[in-house]
């Protein structure tokens, strides 16, 4: 096997590959590789850790047909610590050579043998807008729970809901709901697909304009610009979640999304290890605190539009910014009922109900 192609064109790729192989320990060594397969003109690309497993093809210049398995983290080492411009790949029998003017690697391979079969989901492909589907994962992928303990909890539910796609996750302690009206897909639709693989795929998204989902009965592929991310699905059962979303709100708090999140920055700097931070709510605004009397203390007035009873509700600090840092627009709305129970942070504007997050309080 033997191909020439640009440095930056490869390193992209062996950027995502070597994300997706294995690192885990006692893995079989082949699947932390990255399998390439060189058919004419064209680069074949694979890893896998045998949950999710990445695909993509690089147009190159072939000098000779071939496959090599060799290890994703050194090969992408190498080859982003080379200079700018053609790089040329050959393989011999057990090892590697990646040359780039007056500098050489030689590496040692993997049997290619060992490598797993990896096929995408058979499914038929249904066509979406990458700048939406990216900016809905962007707003729900980070409730997701990363407890590998509760591993419902660490997927993503889609499911078709109202004519849309709808987006959920949740980690017990908040909940992002996000639909997509122009993404159409069957009532019937109802998967949970791991929120790790959805983080790659957020990646994979950045950047094009068209991508295409595949599901099948065990797995979704998400294909984008030639390269596509597969992943098992999850079979654990999603908690309901309807029941937590209450149909009115009667305090509501309209603030600067900015301002709110400049002001947050500044209190998690006393709001330590994940601590509270309480949000006072009247006619006169919104004060932001953090800390305490006894030790150290933030305050911080915001102007704001305000609606209800006055009171103070605590949050975690890190989860209130995850959830303001979510929203788009100007403004957002805080929504809450009693500082016992949920609140609901929400956008402003035309598409605002399309989106939101459910925050359980801490106690004061």
């Amino acid at each position: 096997m033997k191909f020439r192609c640009e440095r930056e064109q490869l390193a992209e790729a062996l950027g995502l590959a070597s994300r997706i192989a294995s690192g885990r320990v006692g893995a079989l060594p082949a699947l932390s590789g990255v399998r390439l397969q060189v058919k004419g003109d064209q680069l074949h690309l694979t890893s896998t850790d045998n949950d999710m497993s990445l695909q993509a093809t690089l147009a190159i210049g072939g000098e000779k047909d071939g496959v090599a398995l060799i290890s994703a983290k050194l090969l992408n080492d190498i080859v982003r610590s080379l200079p700018e411009g053609k790089i040329t790949v050959e393989a011999q029998v057990e090892s590697l050579t990646v040359k780039s003017g007056r500098s050489q690697f030689t590496v040692p391979t993997y049997n290619a043998m060992d490598f797993p079969n990896v096929t995408p989901s058979t499914g038929p492909a249904l066509s979406v807008s990458a700048t939406e589907l990216g900016e809905a994962l962007r707003k729900v992928v980070r409730a997701a729970s990363t407890d590998q303990m509760r591993i419902a909890l660490t997927g993503v539910l889609m499911s078709g809901e109202d004519g849309s796609f709808r987006l959920v996750a949740t980690d017990s302690y908040r909940l992002a709901v996000c639909d997509v009206p122009s993404i159409v897909v069957s009532s019937a639709t109802r998967v949970l697909v791991p929120s790790k693989a959805l983080g790659e795929v957020q990646r994979l998204l950045s950047g094009a304009k068209e991508a295409a989902i595949r599901l099948d009965e065990n797995s979704v592929t998400f294909e984008v610009d030639g390269t596509q991310l597969t992943t098992r699905l999850l079979t654990n059962e999603y908690p309901t979640y309807k029941t937590l979303i209450q149909g009115t709100y009667p305090n509501n708090i309209t603030v600067s999304r900015e301002q709110l999140l400049d002001a947050l920055r500044r209190a998690r700097i006393l709001a330590r290890d994940q601590g509270p931070v309480r949000l006072h709510m009247s006619n006169n605004g919104l004060k932001v605190m953090a800390g305490t009397k006894d030790n150290d203390e933030f305050e911080e007035d915001i102007d704001a539009v305000y609606s209800g009873d006055e009171l103070t509700i605590a949050f975690n600090s890190e989860y209130l910014a995850a959830g303001i840092d979510a929203i788009a627009g100007q403004d957002v709305i805080i929504k809450t009922s009693d500082p016992a129970k949920p609140a609901v942070v929400t956008g402003v504007g035309e598409h605002s109900e399309q989106y939101l997050y459910l925050l359980m309080p801490q106690r004061l």
